[in-house]
């Protein structure tokens, strides 16, 4: 079973991410802020991250980029209302970046897709 740890400041939006994540099978951890995020990752070293780009008063870029230093291995994606951010060059540190919806069907497919390459690399 793989861990997610997603950080996004909208409390609905992790409610949303728990739910969805857990029917399909994940284990998976919310964290609405960085600090609250930093101290997760530490305690259940996830396989994947979904990270927002923006945060009150935080950068999920900031924070993506702390992680990857940190770990290299771990597979970010982020998931953004802002489709400009995909032009930044600082949100290339992720493995995916997908713009937020209601429907998370893309954002679970993406998810999916990248922990099934990580297993058989």
């Amino acid at each position: 079973m793989h861990t997610i740890l997603a950080v996004d400041d909208e409390p609905n939006i992790c409610f949303l991410y728990e739910e969805e994540f857990a029917d399909e099978g994940y284990t998976i951890h919310t964290a609405e802020n960085i600090k609250d995020a930093e101290e997760l990752y530490d305690k259940v070293k996830p396989d994947l991250m979904i990270v927002d780009i923006r945060l009150k008063n935080e950068s999920g870029i900031t924070f993506l980029e702390k992680i990857r230093d940190k770990d290299k291995d771990v597979l970010i994606v982020v998931s953004s209302a802002y489709g400009d951010f995909k032009q930044d060059f600082h949100v290339w540190a992720s493995d995916a970046y997908v713009v937020k919806q209601s429907d998370l069907t893309e954002l679970k497919d993406t998810v999916r897709d990248l922990l099934q390459k990580k297993k058989t690399s």
